[in-house]
């Protein structure tokens, strides 16, 4: 656990790409991108520090978001606070779960933490890849329980 972990401030939109009258419609169906991806999940609670998003505590960064449209592919990169963080996995899961839920299920999700930045990285990383573990721990309830209290918004589910 990190007792005392660096805060950062959100970022804003400003520096991105405003969008098109017609993606701003929402009746209209439009390409997803990488700055999107990252907007639905930025605002994750950390389970350790409940107060504070994986974007304040800089695990969750724009430029570790990837997509390909095409191939249906989505990747995201995470950076744990400290190299030997209990809740990586818990993170990803977080992660993952809220790209299955807002995302098509034609996209291929990739959940993986940031190279040589966590102790465990290669095992942290084969669990968040494995489907069936991911299936068989969003069946235990306590767990499921706590990744929906990260991914709560105000007094809803994001």
């Amino acid at each position: 656990m990190n007792a005392n972990p660096v805060v950062f401030e959100r970022r804003e939109e400003e520096g991105r790409q405003k969008k098109s009258l017609e993606e701003e419609e929402e009746d209209v169906i439009d390409a997803q991108d990488a700055a999107e991806i990252f907007d639905l999940i930025r605002d994750i609670k950390d389970p350790e520090h409940e107060d504070l998003t994986l974007e304040q505590l800089n695990v969750l960064q724009e430029g570790n978001v990837t997509m390909d449209e095409e191939k249906g592919y989505v990747h995201v990169y995470f950076t744990p606070t400290v190299p030997h963080c209990s809740a990586s996995t818990l993170i990803g899961l977080c992660i993952r779960l809220k790209l299955m839920q807002s995302l098509p299920p034609r996209y291929k999700i990739d959940v993986k933490i940031t190279p040589g930045t966590h102790l465990q990285e290669q095992q942290v990383n084969k669990q968040l890849a494995d489907k069936e573990r991911v299936a068989a721990a969003l069946e235990n309830k306590s767990l499921l329980d706590v990744v929906h209290k990260c991914l709560m918004e105000g007094n809803r589910i994001s």
